[in-house]
């Protein structure tokens, strides 16, 4: 399962605050795709599977199918606010290797 540092789930807290929206979780997936072999999907769910796997972080919950589970074991996602590397990034252990995207992963 996935890890949120503070700074991810404060911001990821606050967007969802703004859409105004009861239920929205956010979903992390790992899909086919990218110019590495697998790409990850981020956005907000309200539909939840009977074999999702769910955590809250400081009040957001965050809900992972379990295939994209066993890629994301011991990932952590992080946000910045800065000059340099502003958003989100996801640092994955499991990734043997990257794209320049940032987006990709094999």
């Amino acid at each position: 399962m996935i890890m949120l540092t503070d700074n991810a789930a404060s911001k990821v807290n606050e967007l969802i605050t703004a859409e105004s929206e009861d239920g929205l979780a956010l979903r992390v997936a790992v899909r086919p795709g990218g110019c590495s072999g697998f790409s990850y999907e981020m956005y907000f769910d309200t539909d939840k599977a009977a074999d999702d796997i769910t955590k809250d972080f400081s009040g957001v919950d965050v809900v992972v199918d379990p295939q994209s589970a066993q890629l994301l074991e011991g990932a952590t996602l992080d946000y910045k606010d800065g000059l340099q590397d502003a958003g989100f990034s996801i640092d994955n252990p499991n990734a043997q290797r990257t794209c320049g995207c940032g987006q990709s992963f094999s």
